[in-house]
């Protein structure tokens, strides 16, 4: 039985200590689905909950942790996958998986792959899938943006925001608003990607200067949660939408909360993830990326940002900066020799 290294977590779930590089069984590939020697691969923050055992992983994901990933395609699950889906051995991809990453190899669906263009590094296009599908999700297929709109990115200097910043400008809007959490990515925010006002929530009341600027924002996506949930329903214009994608800051609502806003805005809330998408449906958005953003990636017009590159044998210390919070973009893990 062929094997591969791949990162394991002692005793199934704790620290970024506990993570280790192991042996186990080389996937294989069924029909539908290729076999991609890793070279690089993304880092996510559902990859810290999941390593605690806080991440409610769908049944058919492997306990491999890792989402996104680019590579080599070594081998088709059949004659008729490479028919079928135009991929063929020797391709050079990235892609979306519901995990097993972190890896020398993966089996996925032809469905959430792209071929890679020569002009993005294996670091590059290792930051792409789940960042920007996440951020074309909550934009466009949930958010329903339309050119000549605003939108707030809470977590601004997140990869997903810093994806989602950039499709909003390129897309038209009106005015872009974000939070942060230091002055260094506040100058980030307003300096390099351009967006009309950011706010450091540990010193600013965001929610107050949006009410004095604005008369409202037409889209809020929303990493944080509890904590934001008041201040998301008073800045929020007429027919606003507000997009929950995480809940790093609590799931609990405090007492006093007024929901009055819903009903006279006439607000839509709606949560969403990834990670838990039948293939179809990552297919859709993989679509539209392969449409819209992958030649803006070939012409410059859309950047990966990346913090820092690691190699497959630090991942301790990767996660270990993970959890900083400190970041403003991804961190890419690399897998031998380049």
């Amino acid at each position: 039985m062929a094997t591969m290294r791949a990162i394991a977590i002692q005793g199934s779930k704790g620290p970024a200590t506990a993570m280790y590089v192991t042996d186990i069984a080389r996937p294989v590939p069924i029909p539908g689905q290729v076999l991609v020697k890793i070279r690089a691969f993304g880092l996510n923050r559902m990859d810290i909950l999941q390593r605690e055992g806080l991440y409610p992983l769908p049944s058919y994901a492997p306990e491999t942790m890792g989402v996104e990933f680019s590579g080599v395609i070594e081998q088709l699950g059949d004659e008729a996958t490479a028919m079928e889906s135009a991929f063929k051995c020797g391709d050079e991809v990235f892609g979306l998986a519901y995990g097993g990453a972190y890896a020398e190899y993966i089996v996925v669906s032809t469905k959430t792959l792209f071929h890679k263009p020569a002009q993005l590094s294996w670091e590059e296009a290792a930051g792409i899938p789940e960042t920007w599908m996440t951020a074309t999700q909550a934009l466009l297929l949930i958010g329903e943006f339309q050119c000549g709109q605003s939108v707030l990115w809470h977590a601004g200097a997140s990869s997903v925001s810093i994806a989602g910043i950039q499709l909003a400008k390129a897309r038209g809007a009106s005015a872009i608003y974000a939070t942060a959490g230091s002055p260094e990515k506040i100058r980030f925010l307003e300096q390099e990607l351009g967006v009309t006002k950011a706010f450091n929530y540990k010193t600013d009341n965001w929610a107050a200067e949006l009410q004095r600027l604005t008369t409202g924002v037409n889209l809020v996506v929303d990493f944080i949660g509890a904590p934001y949930f008041q201040g998301n329903l008073d800045i929020a214009a007429q027919d606003g939408r507000i997009i929950l994608l995480s809940l790093m800051g609590g799931a609990k609502l405090p007492e006093g909360v007024n929901i009055a806003p819903f009903l006279y805005k006439r607000l839509r809330l709606e949560a969403s993830g990834l990670r838990s998408r039948d293939l179809e449906y990552q297919k859709t958005l993989r679509d539209m990326l392969l449409d819209y953003a992958l030649p803006k990636f070939c012409d410059g017009s859309f950047k990966v940002h990346i913090e820092k590159v690691f190699q497959f044998e630090d991942i301790v210390e990767a996660h270990q900066l993970l959890e900083k919070n400190q970041t403003k973009g991804k961190i890419i893990c690399m897998i031998g020799s380049q």
